[in-house]
């Protein structure tokens, strides 16, 4: 143990000393105590680091000015990476993107031509499937082998895909 302090009640009596300091470097009274709070910390738990006849205020105050780096630099660290994060969020994220009514009703349009092209046998498993029935539920409305159904729906979809492509319609502007 050091005498130069053995306590933390022996660190506290340089608080006032150091509060100014601290507060200079947040510009914030709760950033300030949190600062104070861990200098003190950091004190006690490298009090063997300390060597006897070391001015204390002087120590004191360069684990405060390091501690306060350390965060900033953290701080400036974690803001810029969150910041280009979120600005990649934004910029990627289309459903952020407003769209206009017109645009949907060119696509439904378009959809809908495509859907005439698409054969009969393959249109009522698509369009049962596309509103919510499951498989099994078509083969038994349509009384069609549950194969033959999933088939017949993924046939539609390749056609259907292929007819919306030549019209210059994209997989992610229909979905968009």
């Amino acid at each position: 143990m050091i005498a130069a302090f053995q306590s933390q009640s022996d660190l506290l009596q340089y608080e006032q000393l150091l509060r100014p300091f601290a507060f200079s470097l947040t510009k914030n009274i709760e950033e300030t105590n949190d600062l104070i709070q861990d200098t003190f910390y950091r004190a006690l738990a490298n009090q063997d680091k300390f060597s006897e006849g070391t001015n204390i205020k002087g120590w004191l105050f360069t684990i405060m000015r390091n501690i306060f780096i350390n965060n900033y630099r953290q701080k400036k660290t974690n803001k810029n990476s969150t910041d280009s994060l979120d600005q990649l969020f934004i910029t990627n994220n289309s459903r952020l993107i407003e769209r206009n009514g017109a645009e949907r009703l060119l696509l439904e349009e378009a959809i809908n031509k495509a859907m005439d092209g698409v054969s009969k046998d393959f249109t009522a498993p698509f369009m049962m499937h596309y509103n919510g029935f499951q498989y099994d539920e078509i083969a038994k409305k349509l009384k069609l082998p549950l194969g033959t159904v999933k088939s017949r729906i993924f046939f539609a979809k390749k056609d259907l895909q292929a007819k919306l492509k030549s019209l210059g319609i994209t997989h992610s502007a229909a979905y968009n």
